[in-house]
């Protein structure tokens, strides 16, 4: 007998593509490997985040939230409601939404009839009293809390009072690449005489990326054969605020220092596949970031799933992906300890290889399609069967009182034209 199970019509609220940012390609990643799991039976919807410039969005977006209009989160949830959907997922970043800690997106959750699993990509651990109350408040609103390592899950309980049958941990999903192919993709970027060292991700001032400039010349210095790649674009928001003076500043310090011989910027938001050849290039990687205060990072990540060699400064992140000898942790600000860190590395293969193995080892767990898997069975396990009560009194004209659902869609195709419903 063939089992015939109902569609599960799911809704994201998030950044999304062609929006470049780390969330929005996590969206985009988690929908497509959901997908593969859920085939037929799974229905996407989104509901993208947009700040600034107006995307040219596709399906699976049907409704676009611009960041700092109070109103399009009451339209918004009315839209959704108006869908039925099975479940809502929520990327949550609070530099996403509107209003003081992000807080106009409770004006959405709120009114929302379907349950809530939200994904929390930063949690600080100590909050002003603005930005407690907006992640309490999310946290209170939303069935599942899904945080990406241990240290999330004690500091939602510890610091929020978040009760742990809430939380589950899941990973951040990765590519599942194969396991070092250097040579070859090294020659197919003409890099093959080269040691490669790459940090890729957007860019801004908490990188760090001035203090591996600094490590430099010992590097160069012990193998003068040795490239650093710096693989990306500067962050939209900082480009906003202060257009590209930090990427300038770096090319000013590769000048003084007279490393332009194995220094490479590619200023460029780069396809996965591109991604992937360069971190099949590279020898080591390395995220010299400046604080600690880092919970989740999609870029190391990937790079402990494509079997590198981390070299990293010990952000929450890096603390717990590189444990057990996956990688090397070095202090922050301190070009001399990263550059004796990899000077070590390239000295010698074995331990090199032992990393790279280590890593790899370990992100089979993370891979998109088990990630994938795992949001598929939350989405319809149990979760379905929640029935909250939405809170509706929330007005902020009057004409969004009462509204039935033909009403609210009309209303809704009429501001906001990217609905693609019928």
């Amino acid at each position: 007998m063939i089992r015939i199970m109902e569609p599960r019509k799911i809704a994201f609220i998030s950044s999304f593509r062609p929006r470049k940012c780390g969330i929005a390609t996590f969206a985009s990643d988690l929908i497509e490997n959901v997908g593969k799991t859920g085939g037929i039976e799974f229905q996407p919807s989104v509901v993208a985040m947009q700040s600034g410039h107006e995307h040219k969005y596709t399906k699976p977006v049907e409704f676009v939230i611009r960041r700092d209009v109070a109103v399009d989160y009451i339209d918004a949830a009315d839209y959704l409601n108006s869908r039925n959907f099975d479940a809502i997922s929520l990327q949550h970043e609070f530099g996403l939404f509107g209003a003081e800690a992000g807080s106009y997106i409770s004006l959405l959750l709120r009114r929302l009839k379907a349950p809530i699993v939200t994904t929390l990509h930063t949690i600080l651990e100590r909050p002003s009293s603005e930005y407690f109350d907006a992640l309490v408040d999310i946290c209170d609103e939303s069935e599942i809390v899904i945080v990406m390592n241990e240290r999330g899950v004690h500091m939602l309980t510890d610091t929020y009072g978040v009760p742990k049958r809430k939380i589950k941990l899941i990973p951040h999903g990765i590519p599942d690449i194969s396991f070092n192919h250097r040579g070859s993709q090294k020659r197919s970027l003409g890099i093959h005489s080269r040691k490669v060292i790459l940090t890729f991700g957007l860019i801004g001032r908490n990188k760090g990326i001035e203090v591996m400039l600094k490590a430099m010349p010992a590097i160069i210095k012990k193998h003068p054969e040795t490239l650093y790649i710096v693989l990306g674009t500067t962050h939209p928001e900082v480009v906003k605020h202060e257009g590209n003076s930090y990427r300038d500043e770096l090319l000013r310090i590769v000048e003084d220092l007279k490393i332009q011989n194995h220094i490479i910027f590619h200023d460029r938001f780069v396809s996965d596949q591109e991604l992937q050849q360069f971190l099949s290039a590279a020898d080591i990687y390395v995220t010299p970031y400046l604080y600690k205060e880092q919970l989740t990072s999609g870029t190391l990540a990937f790079a402990v799933g494509a079997g590198k060699a981390v070299v990293s400064t010990p952000y929450w992140a890096a603390e717990e992906l590189l444990a057990q000898g996956r990688g090397v942790l070095v202090e922050f600000n301190d070009s001399e300890q990263m550059a004796l860190a990899i000077i070590k590395l390239l000295d010698d293969e074995v331990l090199l290889n032992q990393i790279q193995l280590r890593a790899y080892q370990y992100g089979r767990a993370m891979t998109w399609p088990r990630i994938g898997e795992t949001y598929w069975n939350l989405f319809t396990e149990g979760l379905l069967k929640v029935v909250r009560i939405p809170d509706l009194k929330t007005n902020l004209r009057s004409s969004n009182v009462i509204k039935s659902q033909p009403a609210i869609i009309n209303t809704i195709r009429a501001r906001n034209p990217i609905s693609l419903t019928g």
